[in-house]
């Protein structure tokens, strides 16, 4: 595991207790989500780093937003939330960079998230979290070629997107420069 070790633990620890919660063996949480077994193994051994898309498929399975996931290892949220604790994960398979700007909290209806993708990189998310999840995307600056539902949006600078989500996305940045975007998650 990278940077953020302690984080990436409690992340991994969550994972592999919300499987025990629901009493699933790694052979049934293996075919719920398309990962192989011997992934999901290192993964809850804290021997490989989670990355966007394996986050994904889990969340799916769990039925719950990749942020919420996140939220529930870290410590309670504050009303104010500086910068410096802002938790900042990065997928290490496409360097995407996910910034937790103000995480899902008691309370509060609305999460809102930066995205930084790297120039070439895709993200596919084969299944939402969770059905009909609210999400507006507002790009800051780059370019995003985000598909739902089978549509190519092509998101610039200023461009916002909101939807409800039901089906499979992907994130793709064409390039030449990395994208930057918040996302607001809200719940359905």
């Amino acid at each position: 595991m990278g940077n953020g070790d302690t984080f990436e633990l409690r992340l991994v620890q969550r994972l592999a207790a919300l499987r025990e919660e629901r009493g699933w063996p790694l052979e049934e949480l293996a075919q719920a989500s398309g990962i192989s077994r011997a992934t999901l193994s290192r993964l809850e051994r804290g021997e490989t780093s989670p990355t966007a898309q394996l986050l994904g498929k889990l969340c799916a399975v769990y039925g719950m937003p990749m942020s919420r996931l996140i939220a529930e290892v870290e410590v309670q949220p504050a009303q104010l939330i500086r910068a410096a604790q802002q938790n900042e994960w990065q997928d290490p398979d496409t360097g995407f960079v996910r910034r937790m700007v103000s995480p899902p909290a008691k309370g509060f209806s609305t999460e809102l998230i930066e995205g930084r993708l790297p120039a070439g990189a895709v993200i596919d998310y084969p299944l939402p979290p969770v059905r009909g999840l609210e999400q507006h995307i507002w790009m800051l600056s780059g370019v995003l070629n985000y598909t739902l539902d089978g549509v190519e949006h092509r998101l610039q600078k200023g461009d916002c997107l909101r939807f409800h989500l039901f089906g499979p996305t992907r994130f793709h940045c064409p390039g030449p420069h990395g994208a930057h975007y918040l996302i607001a998650i809200c719940a359905p």
